[in-house]
């Protein structure tokens, strides 16, 4: 199915559209083996730059989300190799993964380019990122142990980690082999069982790296990869009564369906990382107003803005506020879009047709409400899903591009004139996700970090998520915590063992 990179024709990076690796027909990954979808359908994933078909992929429905759940429940079994397995051994599999990801590290990351159009440079730190996270989490699988605890009486009292069981994860478009590692890394090393649903407009990569799988020696039935639509897949995956978890990361209003189906089916556990509306401040006494309009620029331009806790909410003190907007204005003019195989650009396309009409339409609610449009506002070129990279000014609260995820190159920026309100302002919004705060007084920092309802906060930097730190939202912007020690947590179960201890020996 798939050509090994050494052997594709041109196993440098592609660099034009037709040296690109295009897997014509792409199935689903069940029990270590590639199979059709049961209805013999499949669905077209396109590339977004060019807006031609890379390939078609089976579509899976109930009956494959079935097989899938079934191959990863016999994997869990208690006398399954998986389940008997060392944990050591358990690490050793993952770290084997990670050496197969290095080594095909520019064909996948080329997969995920083709597949989501972010630049090939975003695509390689993503597969870095994701190594960096697989690997970290192979080093806790002999790391996780339970407690003895001290009791009253004849007792002795111990507990235990046990893995949750079969998880079901469903993942994003936007970082379709970082989510990835996201989700698989914790719940392997607890020693769960997977079936992952990846995102219909991004399934490739997901499916290259489940034949690595099976070539780094993963038991079969560990690992299962069912590519489908959100409400056929995505939805039998959430209300499968044989599934003990859920993980998902999307949309709030998809998140509401998901943690219903949860409900309604097993009360599975569920942890989700939602959307955001994250804000970033600028403070007037950070000194370096160059160095502001950077951060706040990759905050929110990175990724083409395809980012749930991209700066979506830059807050300038007025003081400084017109010419931050010339810094930003000027930044945005200068962001090289084009074709994302080539190594100059730094914005590509946008994921879809949907998402580009979607993005779109926001910058026309937002002239319309009365933001002032300082550059961009239209559509880049006429092939491929491009938005030029867009800057608001004289942004209030009450607007429509304030308050809504717009999830594309849309900087919205507004003026405050204390600390007091711009933190009222700041948690303000159905969201709490992300912040950021630019300052040189670390009294200021530190007040905003304790106000700001916000998972994470970043102060004098933007976006640093790593896979040792806990990352996860407050409000609607999610439920768990994914990375870190806290993200591993929430593929174990604690189990209790008390022991009566005779006081006399017979």
């Amino acid at each position: 199915m798939w050509s090994h990179p050494r052997k594709h024709p041109h196993p440098s990076v592609p660099r034009q559209p037709e040296e690109r690796p295009m897997p014509k027909k792409v199935e689903l990954f069940i029990n270590n083996e590639f199979v059709e979808a049961a209805s013999g359908r499949t669905f077209p994933v396109i590339d977004p730059a060019t807006e031609q078909v890379i390939s078609n992929v089976s579509e899976a429905g109930p009956d494959d989300v079935d097989k899938a759940v079934a191959a990863a429940r016999a994997a869990f079994s208690s006398k399954a190799p998986w389940r008997t397995m060392d944990a050591s051994r358990r690490g050793s599999l993952m770290h084997r993964l990670c050496d197969l990801l290095e080594r095909d590290l520019e064909y996948l990351a080329a997969l995920d380019t083709l597949d989501n159009g972010k630049p090939m440079s975003e695509s390689r730190g993503d597969l870095e990122y994701s190594v960096g996270t697989i690997r970290y989490y192979a080093g806790w699988c002999d790391k996780i142990h339970g407690n003895t605890v001290p009791c009253d009486g004849e007792f002795i009292c111990m507990t235990r980690k046990e893995p949750v069981g079969v998880v079901g994860q469903i993942i994003p478009w936007n970082y379709p082999l970082m989510m990835l590692a996201w989700k698989w890394g914790p719940a392997l090393a607890a020693g769960c069982t997977i079936v992952l649903k990846p995102a219909e407009l991004t399934p490739l990569s997901a499916l290259y790296v489940a034949a690595l799988s099976k070539e780094a020696g993963f038991p079969p039935g560990v690992i299962n990869v069912v590519p489908g639509y959100g409400n056929v897949a995505g939805q039998a995956v959430s209300q499968h009564k044989d599934i003990d978890k859920i993980a998902f990361t999307g949309s709030t209003v998809v998140g509401r369906r998901v943690m219903a189906a949860a409900a309604e089916s097993n009360l599975k556990r569920v942890t989700m990382e939602l959307g955001g509306k994250s804000p970033i401040v600028v403070c007037d006494d950070y000194g370096n107003l160059d160095e502001a309009a950077e951060v706040c620029h990759v905050a929110m331009f990175g990724n083409h803005g395809q980012n749930c806790c991209a700066g979506s909410r830059t807050f300038v003190h007025e003081s400084i506020y017109p010419e931050f907007v010339k810094r930003a204005v000027s930044l945005a003019k200068k962001r090289v879009v084009g074709d994302p195989f080539n190594e100059k650009t730094q914005l590509g396309p946008l994921v879809s047709k949907g998402q580009m009409e979607r993005v779109l339409g926001y910058i026309e609610k937002g002239k319309s409400e009365g933001a002032k449009l300082e550059c961009g506002g239209a559509r880049h070129g006429s092939q491929g899903y491009f938005v030029q990279p867009t800057v608001f000014s004289d942004v209030t609260d009450n607007m429509t591009i304030a308050k809504e995820e717009i999830f594309g190159p849309v900087q919205v920026i507004m003026k405050f004139k204390t600390l007091d309100e711009v933190i009222e302002r700041s948690n303000n919004t159905e969201y709490g996700l992300a912040s950021g705060i630019l300052t040189s007084n670390i009294n200021t920092a530190l007040v905003y970090a304790q106000a700001v309802r916000a998972g994470s906060v970043w102060v004098n930097c933007y976006d640093i998520a790593l896979p040792q730190t806990p990352f996860g939202g407050y409000k609607q912007s999610g439920q768990g915590k994914e990375l870190g020690e806290d993200g591993l947590a929430e593929y174990l179960e604690t189990k209790t063992i008390v022991i009566k201890v005779p006081t006399k020996m017979s």
